[in-house]
């Protein structure tokens, strides 16, 4: 239920597992929700595709019972690097293979060796990855010839999204960012990278900024172009321009994320460079592949049913670090600062004491300082945010939050937006296009409140800086056993 209000826009996250609808008043108060899951594939080992349809689906159900026919505006916001393939009546060819699809790798391999990362940074300002959009178009090229050669368009989730409900085809620069075709530094499509995956230019729908009016729904409601869920995230807490806060979110997969004012890349393409949902600024983000999933994963293996919140409780009655026991959470690989599919995690320094909470206590931090990774390469690009802004369900924790405000040495801020995820900044966008805001800075300014901090704890602190040589390393050593990860593709 909700409650009609003059003012009202909704925003509309496509996520990868559902999607979540939120209607927000001019004064940035949510007023409306709702929220329709759907069903990922992995028929394969590493393969994760979904059926564009149920995206459409789930979002035309959402929007019909938050009565969009009714709001200012609609913005939108999705899972970032899905490929959508379509046809000549931009009928999908197959289902869109997802950002956590791995398949890609090998094609990414000997792209690296052909064209080699500095090219790529140079051109892209992000090193290839196989969750990237442009390396599937290279499998599918290796793999499924046929149907690739009968593409006339291809789209990102949220983007499909828009098509069946505007009728328009368009993209806008921050999700584009994700696709390794755009150039990133001067916001448009790039003709070498077109050329370096063979793309035709003409399966590129127009790019456009996050804020811009791209189509209107049948009613009339303007729709704005919107931005991949982490731009989309960090607006809506008020990440915003270099000298404000971070964005730290704490989802099943972890990101830091830090706004530019100029285009500044990591040189070696160990953060993500893209567009920021504002005009004339940027973001670097490192992204870990398991954050709040890496403790979801030991409920999942340890819990016996107990539950996540009483795994915690015996975690917070160990002390930092542990005695020792550390975990390095590469479950599934990493990306932030190892881009590496097939490394694996684990737990080292495991004796006679440790116990469930103890494991639990090194997940968390663990986590933390896997994240502090990415902070540090932040610090590299010359930002230097004085907080962060945490958002995602690992952020409900205290616990976690004061080890991660102690592990980056930040202070944490909660904000009452950042429930609301990546549907909330696009809401803000939507607000832009129906009138309600002058711009997105302007709408995080008048909507986006702090609620609460967690300082860091200066004996914390001095605790785990003391720890990050042994975390540290970690990862080598891991990397020189990696199991038969390859085996499948």
């Amino acid at each position: 239920m909700y409650v009609v209000s003059a003012g009202r826009v909704i925003g509309v996250d496509v996520g990868t597992s559902s999607v979540k609808a939120i209607a927000v008043d001019e004064s940035g108060a949510v007023v409306g929700s709702a929220d329709r899951s759907y069903p990922v594939a992995m028929e394969q080992p590493g393969w994760s595709e979904q059926d564009p349809a149920l995206w459409w689906e789930a979002c035309e159900s959402a929007l019909q019972e938050l009565e969009a026919d009714r709001c200012d505006g609609i913005g939108l916001s999705g899972q970032m690097h899905g490929l959508v393939a379509l046809d000549g009546s931009d009928a999908p060819l197959r289902p869109a293979i997802l950002w956590n699809d791995g398949r890609s790798q090998p094609q990414v391999d000997a792209l690296l060796d052909e064209v080699g990362v500095a090219r790529l940074v140079e051109l892209s300002g992000n090193r290839p990855l196989a969750g990237f959009t442009a390396p599937k178009l290279l499998w599918l090229a290796e793999h499924e010839p046929e149907l690739r050669a009968r593409i006339r368009r291809i789209m990102l989730p949220k983007d499909y999204v828009r098509l069946r409900l505007t009728g328009e085809a368009a993209c806008e620069v921050t999700d584009a960012s994700g696709t390794l075709l755009l150039d990133v530094e001067h916001r448009r499509w790039s003709e070498p990278l077109c050329e370096v995956f063979g793309v035709d230019p003409a399966w590129l729908p127009p790019v456009h900024e996050s804020s811009a009016v791209v189509g209107r729904t049948r009613a009339g409601v303007p729709v704005a172009a919107g931005a991949g869920d982490q731009a989309a995230g960090a607006l809506g807490v008020g990440v915003i321009d270099a000298a404000g806060p971070a964005s730290l979110v704490l989802g099943t997969s972890g990101v830091i994320f830090a706004a530019q004012d100029a285009y500044a890349a990591d040189p070696e393409g160990r953060l993500h460079e893209f567009c920021h949902a504002l005009e004339g600024r940027w973001h670097v983000m490192g992204v870990i592949l398991a954050a709040a999933g890496a403790l979801a994963w030991l409920d999942s293996a340890v819990g016996h049913g107990d539950g996540i919140p009483a795994l915690l409780q015996e975690a917070a009655a160990w002390p930092a670090g542990s005695e020792g026991l550390l975990f390095a959470p590469y479950l599934s690989g990493e990306r932030t600062p190892h881009p590496d599919s097939d490394v694996r995690g684990g737990f080292v320094g495991l004796g006679l004491r440790h116990d469930r909470g103890a494991m639990v206590r090194a997940v968390l931090e663990g986590v933390a300082h896997a994240l502090r990774d990415g902070l540090d390469l932040i610090h590299s690009t010359g930002a230097r945010p004085a907080s962060a802004r945490v958002s995602g369900g690992g952020a409900r924790s205290e616990l976690w939050c004061e080890i991660l405000a102690a592990v980056l040495d930040l202070p944490l801020e909660h904000t009452a937006s950042a429930s609301a995820g990546a549907a909330y900044g696009a809401a803000l966008l939507g607000g832009v296009a129906g009138g309600l805001f002058s711009d997105p800075a302007a709408a995080a300014s008048a909507t986006v409140r702090v609620t609460g901090e967690v300082a860091p704890d200066p004996a914390l602190v001095e605790a785990y800086a003391a720890q990050r040589e042994r975390y540290q390393a970690l990862y080598p050593a891991l990397a020189a056993f990696k199991p038969e990860a390859a085996s499948w593709r």
